[in-house]
């Protein structure tokens, strides 16, 4: 009698107190992770929230069999339990969100390198956290009491909570997405920071962009060599380093010239470079830019990059060891390209498997497997350091120790003071990247290699640079300079320049777009092959300026490629521009 009365509760007498505390231990689990992150600042608000409403979907089934509720949250709390104890230790660890990244980087690790991640990364202070963790859910878990609604009642709460949770978010996606595929991708992005779709959803996309990769990597394997590849270098040791930055406008760099000290390390290595000044490059996103940059594909032919060798193998088809050191986010559906250019190498290390760009990963990481590839006692080498630079969102771009810029000081008169804060996060983060171009140039030198380092970024960035200050970000229908102002500078060790000219003073001013970086890298590096164009070699007697093409070469029939000359600089502001 008493179990029938319960059964019947009205709502008036609605054990809330109950269903606060089953939602909290369904919550615990994802939660603690992302309060964690909120607590050290690692990413945004949107993971917190995602995970807070996800929670909510569990409630559905103690409402329906409310007898079973202990038992019930007992299966599920296992197994959220276990896939919190992951996404929890490897926040300990990287200080990162757990992601389809990190997945790709377990299958890729054998079962030595995973020994040697245990060994390195122990503290007993983990093990301590994940007993407590532990405890603390169980304490969670014996405050759980049924919650009983009538039976019509508990089916019309449950299938509100799963219209509300599940049912309403994919069908607004499938509105607003154009496809399917669209919809289901967006939705999983919402679901992803909750366990246990924290695995489901990073292992489902890992899979899909692994078959994505692997076609590209059968293509590239089908693309024929170079023909008749003559290397001036041939049996000699040489070490050769491409690093490519992200999102850096040079304009915003004390080294060309802006008034903010921002480069200040770089500023001291002057002398030693080869610093260009007029280089942009052809398109302002990553990876539209650099299928480009690292391919025979420019703005006039750009499916190239599907039909030639990119520069990993043409310097493995010259005999050297090649390695990819990335900063970037390794596995998403953006970055596949990436991931595909990385995997030619012969080694690969991936240091950000953030789920989110928005989320701290400083590209200092970078300078320790730098330092373990120089070691390397190949004798023939080609490193390529891929940095997240000053990508957005700038804040997470740099430690506190580099945040100096706080002030007006330097800053232009029509930045307003809403806009300053994030002005001097970008000044901020350029700080930092300083810091790290100018160490990996210090750590390459120091082993007294044979060989040059080439830094350039992969495109710029309007951080309210351009005519009214209104401009932040990229956007190819409204190109501003910033967004195509990239640095472009290169140190040769002195052994290399004892056997190779390095004086490029008449070639430092020339307009040249990024595009045709494999041809002034192979001119460079002593290489020659049919397909190599000198006329397109940055420091190539041959040298042939041509214009500086920007825009999207796939919408050219609709809106025409624009030269980058057509952006005029204003005269009263170096950073200002409008169109012609």
């Amino acid at each position: 009698m008493a179990m029938f009365k319960r059964s019947t509760t009205s709502a008036k007498g609605f054990d809330w107190a109950g269903l606060g505390w089953l939602f909290v231990f369904f919550w615990y689990f994802s939660g603690i992770t992302q309060l964690l992150i909120q607590l050290s600042g690692t990413s945004g608000f949107s993971g917190f929230r995602q995970a807070f409403f996800m929670s909510a979907l569990w409630l559905a089934p103690a409402l329906v069999f409310p007898r079973r509720t202990r038992l019930l949250a007992a299966l599920i709390g296992v197994v959220l339990w276990a896939c919190s104890m992951a996404s929890l230790g490897y926040f300990f660890i990287y200080q990162q969100e757990f992601s389809q990244s990190v997945i790709f980087i377990m299958f890729e690790s054998n079962i030595s390198e995973a020994g040697e991640y245990a060994t390195q990364y122990f503290a007993w202070w983990i093990v301590l956290a994940f007993i407590a963790h532990t405890a603390f859910a169980i304490f969670l878990w014996t405050r759980i009491r049924p919650v009983y609604l009538p039976r019509g009642q508990a089916l019309v709460a449950a299938t509100a909570i799963l219209v509300a949770v599940v049912g309403y978010p994919l069908v607004k996606q499938i509105a607003r997405s154009a496809t399917m595929e669209d919809a289901i991708e967006r939705f999983e992005a919402r679901i992803e920071p909750a366990v246990p779709w924290q695995m489901l959803v990073g292992y489902h996309r890992y899979t899909q962009q692994l078959d994505s990769m692997q076609d590209m990597l059968d293509s590239a394997s089908h693309i024929p060599p170079l023909t008749n590849l003559q290397d001036s270098m041939a049996g000699q040791p040489s070490t050769l380093v491409l690093v490519i930055g992200e999102s850096t406008n040079r304009q915003r760099m004390s080294l060309y010239g802006y008034p903010r000290n921002t480069t200040p390390e770089l500023d001291k290595l002057r002398d030693q470079l080869a610093v260009f000044n007029n280089v942009v490059t052809p398109r302002p996103y990553t990876i539209e830019a650099l299928q480009q940059v690292l391919t025979f594909a420019d703005e006039e032919n750009p499916d190239l990059y599907l039909k030639t060798p990119s520069i990993v193998s043409v310097m493995k088809q010259a005999g050297y060891k090649t390695y990819w050191i990335t900063n970037q986010q390794t596995m998403t559906k953006r970055n596949t390209m990436l991931t595909t250019f990385s995997e030619q190498a012969d080694e690969q290390v991936y240091l950000n498997n953030n789920r989110n760009q928005n989320a701290r990963q400083y590209d200092g990481d970078v300078l320790e497997p730098f330092a373990k590839a120089l070691a390397d006692p190949t004798e023939r080498k080609f490193i390529v350091v891929h940095l997240l630079g000053t990508h957005m969102s700038y804040q997470y771009r740099y430690p506190p120790t580099f945040d100096k810029f706080t002030d007006r000081q330097g800053v232009p008169d029509g930045v307003s003071d809403d806009q300053l804060p994030i002005y001097n996060s970008y000044d901020n983060a350029v700080l930092y990247n300083d810091f790290v171009v100018s160490s990996l140039i210090k750590d390459y030198a120091k082993t007294d290699p044979n060989g040059f380092l080439l830094y350039l970024s992969d495109h710029g960035e309007d951080v309210f640079d351009s005519a009214g200050h209104a401009t932040l970000g990229r956007n190819e229908a409204k190109p501003t300079a910033p967004m195509y102002t990239i640095p472009f500078m290169a140190y040769a060790s002195p052994k290399w320049r004892e056997t190779h000219d390095w004086k490029f003073a008449e070639a430092l001013q020339r307009p040249y777009s990024s595009s045709q970086l494999i041809h002034t890298w192979a001119d460079l590096a002593g290489l020659s092959f049919n397909e190599l164009d000198r006329s397109r070699s940055l420091v190539s007697d041959s040298f042939k300026a041509r214009p500086q093409l920007i825009g999207d070469p796939y919408a050219r029939q609709a809106k025409p490629l624009i030269d980058f000359s057509m952006l005029k600089t204003n005269k009263a502001n170096p950073a200002d521009v409008v169109l012609k």
